[in-house]
């Protein structure tokens, strides 16, 4: 293992350890490390509301602006201030999850293969969110907004693109309302084309998840405004160009650049960002394991249902008029896009193995893990299984390793995602010969094609198409979520599932054996 996949390893572990911790406070659904995109989002919906409201109001002449801020900040609290306040905390609490954002995906190595376009135009993002706060800082127009303009105009000025220097426009005298015409441009514009950054970002992922969960928002929200209450967000002293300040209070999140530069260079501090920029930007180039074959499509037995349309993560599939079946549709693979993930096959109705074929052959499938040879799989390894109650577990490669937890009484079926699993292999397993099985994979959020975990509850809950049929006992069946670090309490589940069929007895609301009776597939 090389030093660099060995070190993501490591981080890889800790990072989920402490997920695990907050799990057990916030739970899946509302685990602010599990949803940082989604929770992104949401600090850039309350900073754009807020944002509105104060340009609504403020006054942006040269003498006016500071005045305007002071107002609303100190004699208009209740809400000019609020609002400040959750303009500026929702603005650093962006950095925050957009940093540690990036750290996840690197450390699940989700940067490159059909992930590359979401990597790349998410570089542009991070520095268009840095360009709108500090651009905001200057808007206030107080001392510290003075300080980083300066800072900035020193930092551009080492670039050979002005003809005159940019700290010129700050000799007394110079400044007018025409500079911060400019700047509301600015502070209007950049956030404008972060939309669109954001927006052509989450091109390639269907049903992106840009509102967290209810409790998440709502809890962050709250976060945010008891913060803006017991530490309101205030101004220094109104800009001066005779005056140098003492004593800055720095917003480290955004301006931390400044300071930096003044212990370096310009040049230097140019030099980390280019490098770090292209360090980004390289990543998906590096080596890195070679993508599975993608999904691939069997005319005669799709049924334009669509099922696999709306079902994958990435919008690989595309639906075509069929060739064969006018008034048809066919689902069509679009392999740039294509996860290999195996969810499109799970969806597929035909992928049932109650089909009476020699050889099943489904709508869609995966070339590396066919659903017909699951299905003569899961055939002799459970009739094969002695003792009672015999268990058949279906898991994940990329979850807890479930190879872990074979054994005489055990049949284990890893798949490549959770997601490939049809429901009604649960079903065919309790028919043939199964006491009982049980289904896990990654936990939400940390599933590596985004909707194996939660697709797949849905379908066996019965409140997703294709569902398990509601003749299926819901005691023979058991979920349990385990990332790659919980191994003990996927095994802790196994021996709780196996007790509790124990005192189920063998016969009570069993299925009725299946026989199956097979023609020759002719598809």
């Amino acid at each position: 293992m090389s030093a660099k996949n060995s070190l993501r390893q490591g981080g890889l572990a800790l990072w989920q350890r402490v997920e695990t911790v907050f799990d057990a406070f916030f739970g899946t659904g509302g685990n602010p490390l599990r949803h940082l995109g989604a929770l992104g989002f949401h600090f850039v919906w309350i900073a754009l509301v807020t944002g509105i409201y104060l340009f609504i109001v403020l006054d942006t002449g040269i003498e006016d602006i500071h005045t305007s801020i002071e107002y609303y900040t100190h004699e208009q609290w209740w809400l000019g201030g609020i609002m400040r306040s959750l303009h500026r905390y929702s603005a650093d609490g962006l950095v925050l999850v957009m940093l540690l954002h990036i750290a996840r995906e690197f450390l699940y190595g989700r940067y490159h293969s059909f992930r590359w376009y979401s990597w790349i135009t998410g570089v542009p993002v991070l520095w268009l969110v840095y360009a709108s706060g500090i651009g905001g800082y200057w808007l206030v127009w107080d001392q510290l907004g003075l300080f980083s303009a300066i800072a900035s105009a020193e930092w551009f000025d080492w670039l050979p693109i002005f003809s005159d220097p940019a700290t010129r426009n700050f000799l007394p005298g110079l400044l007018n309302d025409r500079f911060f015409s400019l700047l509301v441009f600015l502070h209007i514009g950049i956030p404008l084309f972060l939309l669109l950054a954001l927006w052509v970002h989450i091109q390639r992922v269907s049903q992106s998840d840009v509102f967290p969960a209810r409790s998440l928002a709502l809890g962050t929200f709250f976060m945010l405004l008891v913060l803006s209450l017991a530490k309101p967000t205030i101004s220094h002293g109104k800009a001066d160009l005779s005056v140098v300040p003492t004593v800055l209070h720095i917003d480290w999140y955004y301006l931390f650049i400044h300071p930096l530069m003044y212990l370096t260079s310009p040049a230097a501090l140019w030099a980390m960002a280019g490098l770090f920029t292209l360090l980004l930007l390289a990543l998906p180039l590096l080596p890195h394991p070679k993508q599975q074959p993608i999904a691939v499509v069997n005319p005669p037995n799709c049924n334009g249902c669509r099922r696999c349309f709306v079902d994958c993560p990435y919008g690989a599939i595309a639906m075509l008029p069929h060739m064969d079946k006018p008034g048809h549709e066919l689902a069509r693979v679009l392999p740039d896009l294509c996860a290999s993930c195996g969810i499109c096959a799970g969806a597929c109705p035909s992928s049932t193995p109650f089909r009476s074929v020699d050889k099943l052959v489904t709508g869609i499938d995966m070339p590396q893990q066919p659903v017909g040879v699951l299905r003569e799989e899961m055939e002799h390894r459970i009739a094969a299984l002695a003792g009672q109650p015999r268990i058949a577990v279906f898991g994940c490669d990329c979850a807890a390793d479930t190879k872990q937890l074979e054994g005489a009484g055990t049949a284990v079926f890893s798949l490549m995602c959770t997601g490939l699993l049809p429901p009604s292999f649960v079903e065919y397993a309790l028919r043939s010969g199964a006491d009982g099985v049980l289904v896990t994979g990654c936990r939400e959020g940390s599933c590596a094609y985004r909707f194996g975990t939660r697709w797949t509850e849905e379908r066996l809950t019965r409140q997703r198409e294709p569902h398990l049929r509601p003749t299926v006992p819901e005691e023979r069946l058991r979920l349990a979520w385990a990332d790659g670090h919980e191994m003990s309490h996927l095994k802790a589940t196994l021996d709780d599932f196996r007790q509790y069929l124990q005192s189920l007895g063998a016969d009570e609301k069993r299925l009725r054996p299946y026989t199956p009776r097979r023609i020759a597939h002719h598809g």
